[in-house]
């Protein structure tokens, strides 16, 4: 397995998704917005922890000839949203990261950070199968369940609005073609929504993201 998430698949599971997704991405989330505007640094995080989801979102959504997670900054988008509204997740990621980083060095001997990509998916693959050598057979977090946690919140993170901390640069806009939502430009004109007029896209216009 090349990623989790081929460039098509992405595309693929956002359809799949269809409005959930995009509705998910753009809830509202003030508190959380209102700590990544504050400072980027990790506020729930060890620097390993970071260290270790920012590696999972970058096999999650990868870099090819477009931005993937970790252009997008997704770790951070998380990290934000464990710290307020997703605090009721925190459990599943506390105890998931460590025995993920317990599975990687019973696999490979090292972090999960410093594997390479291709043992970083194989990895991911043996999770997601729930082939593990060392994760606790009576831990709530199961292999499925942490993974599947960590794909959701990436999903979410690269397409939320910036301002909750992941999407940096509109990375995740750009790449499914979404323009921002209507009311960051000030609505869509009679000729906009007529089709004669084009929609700008706020990356376009917007250069403090």
């Amino acid at each position: 397995m090349n990623s989790m998430l081929s460039r098509r698949g992405f595309l693929r599971l956002g359809t799949a998704f269809g409005t959930g997704l995009v509705l998910s991405a753009n809830s509202p989330r003030p508190l959380a917005a209102a700590a990544a505007a504050a400072s980027g640094a990790p506020e729930i995080f060890s620097a390993g922890q970071w260290a270790t989801i920012e590696a999972m979102t970058s096999c999650i959504i990868p870099t090819d000839h477009e931005p993937g997670a970790l252009e997008a900054n997704c770790v951070n988008f998380i990290d934000k949203a464990l710290a307020r509204e997703d605090a009721a997740l925190l459990p599943t990621y506390r105890a998931g990261i460590t025995a993920f980083i317990e599975e990687s060095q019973a696999h490979f001997g090292k972090p999960f950070a410093q594997l390479r990509v291709d043992n970083r998916n194989r990895l991911l693959s043996a999770l997601e199968q729930g082939d593990t050598l060392s994760w606790p057979q009576n831990l709530a977090a199961t292999p499925q369940l942490f993974l599947h946690t960590v794909i959701v919140h990436t999903l979410i993170g690269f397409l939320a609005d910036p301002g909750y901390g992941g999407n940096r640069g509109y990375a995740g806009w750009q790449v499914v073609g979404y323009p921002g939502t209507e009311h960051h430009m000030g609505g869509y004109s009679k000729e906009q929504v007529e089709g004669t007029a084009p929609v700008i896209p706020m990356w376009k216009t917007d250069r403090s993201g």
